[in-house]
């Protein structure tokens, strides 16, 4: 396992992202939750990874609790990220709900508690007022934040009067925007940029395709749309091609290229132990400067369908998924 280091801090290049832990959203059920994703957990400490991560809004809170619990006694191994829902973050509510966090994963400290988003309401400085004085009391160690462009991030900082660790924020090899000015600053300033879907929601694992569309929270992505899955095969073809030199699969070469980039930690989500354990293994794929240049073209050529076209479509298919689950309805109840 690669780790990194920032302010003093020692992070697995890989970490786990815990969203899928208790969240209807993703379908994955009560199995999952207690016993798939307790043994996610420990194998993951087994294999070196230190970073967790998961917010108070994911299955509200139960995430939390189902990762508390599965850490157990291992606790002082991991270093526990989570996230404040970033509504009304101004103190004492600020408070609470660190604390709500510390007892639902059964915590003393909160080794880094972040602003989910940005709030447009609130100004920045009652949140990081708030935040200060719970890491003065010792509750969290570290502040970050997450999809916070630059200039917030700075700004977080600035008011803070110290480090704002890191910017959680979607990277991966189809949307690469934070390469613009947010990478290159937290590179030159030792901070660290935690990428979340760094498969893209898996498409980057390259098992979706025109006539193999994912089910249930994917089906709602523009990324998954017919015609993208279309315009991403040159991108994928290039990921199986260099996975089979590697004796890989396409998802450790996606996880593999963000991590050739400094300062990057990538927290995928995994459904299953052996998953876990793939992606773990994806910290030791070295790619050579050939095979990066490679997929860093073939990411610079993909242009996706979006906006207004791509959500038209998303809510046709969506009505036309609707109304054969009626039909599906109505035929068995005529049978």
């Amino acid at each position: 396992m690669k780790y990194r280091e920032a302010a003093g801090v020692r992070l697995s290049a890989i970490g786990l992202g815990c969203w899928q832990f208790g969240s209807r959203e993703w379908g994955y059920g009560e199995p999952y939750a207690k016993e798939i994703a307790p043994a996610v957990v420990r194998r993951c400490l087994d294999l070196g990874v230190n970073l967790f991560d998961t917010a108070e809004a994911y299955g509200f809170g139960r995430s939390e609790r189902i990762l508390g619990a599965a850490l157990g006694d291992r606790r002082p191994e991991a270093f526990v990220a989570t996230k404040l829902f970033p509504v009304l973050p101004i103190d004492p509510i600020v408070g609470r709900r660190a604390r709500a966090s510390a007892r639902r994963l059964d915590v003393e400290i909160l080794d880094l508690y972040q602003l989910h988003w940005p709030n447009p309401v609130v100004p920045l400085t009652k949140s990081v007022e708030a935040l200060a004085r719970l890491r003065a009391e010792g509750l969290i160690a570290n502040v970050g934040v997450s999809n916070f462009n630059l200039a917030q991030w700075r700004r977080a900082e600035d008011l803070l009067g110290s480090p704002v660790l890191s910017n959680q924020l979607r990277y991966n090899l189809i949307d690469r925007r934070i390469e613009r000015e947010v990478l290159p600053w937290a590179q030159e300033h030792g901070r660290l940029v935690i990428a979340y879907s760094p498969l893209a929601q898996g498409l980057l694992s390259a098992r979706y395709g025109a006539e193999t569309t994912p089910r249930n929270l994917r089906a709602n992505s523009p990324a998954f749309l017919p015609e993208n899955l279309r315009r991403v095969e040159p991108l994928l073809a290039a990921l199986r091609r260099i996975a089979a030199a590697h004796g890989a699969s396409p998802a450790q070469v996606s996880l593999a290229w963000l991590l050739r980039r400094d300062g990057v930690v990538v927290i995928p989500g995994a459904s299953s132990v052996a998953q876990a354990e793939s992606n773990a293994t994806a910290a030791d794929l070295e790619l050579t400067d050939d095979e990066d240049a490679e997929l860093t073209a073939a990411s610079d050529a993909f242009e996706p369908v979006g906006g207004v076209e791509a959500y038209r479509t998303i809510t046709r298919l969506a009505a036309q998924r609707f109304r054969a689950r009626l039909a599906g309805i109505a035929s068995g109840l005529r049978a």
